[in-house]
């Protein structure tokens, strides 16, 4: 038996978009299989990691937890949507600069997660920026350079 699909029309970074998933599909599955915005990554898929982080609605969820069909009316923002065709985000250019990230995976997810920290608390230090970052989990940096480089963007952010 074929699953009937479902219709849903959502913002994608800035853009109303729309498409058809299984009820059963997750966001982390509708926008890396169905729309190509690859950049969320599956890392877990049980909601442990982080990797898969999006900003939906003003909050930072787990993409593979939230179904496609909850993004009906939605307001997402992904790592496709960070960066201008000019220029890097802050953030990114500070992740490069401090060579925060290693193999790729997290980084995505560390990206989304710090970005939603610094548009509301511009001000976070140190302990503020790991406790927020509890939930993105990385192997291969071991954080300090991590919030260096958030620091380095939130410092860059506020001149600006």
């Amino acid at each position: 038996m074929v699953a009937k699909k479902s219709y849903v029309q959502t913002k994608i970074n800035g853009e109303t978009t729309e498409f058809l998933c299984e009820p059963r599909q997750s966001l982390l599955e509708c926008l890396r299989d169905v729309l190509q915005l690859t950049g969320s990554k599956e890392g877990c898929n049980d909601g442990n990691c982080g990797a898969c982080t999006v900003k939906m609605d003003g909050r930072i969820v787990d993409s593979c937890l939230v179904l496609g069909v909850e993004a009906e009316g939605a307001d997402i923002s992904t790592i496709e949507g960070m960066a201008t065709p000019e220029n890097l985000h802050p953030l990114q250019q500070a992740f490069l600069e401090n060579a925060a990230l290693q193999c790729g995976i997290c980084t995505p997810g560390f990206l989304i997660a710090s970005k939603a920290l610094l548009d509301a608390e511009p001000d976070a230090d140190e302990e503020r920026i790991r406790e927020w970052l509890a939930g993105n989990l990385c192997r291969c940096t071991g954080y300090d350079k991590i919030v260096r480089a958030i620091l380095d963007a939130a410092s860059r952010m506020k001149k600006n």
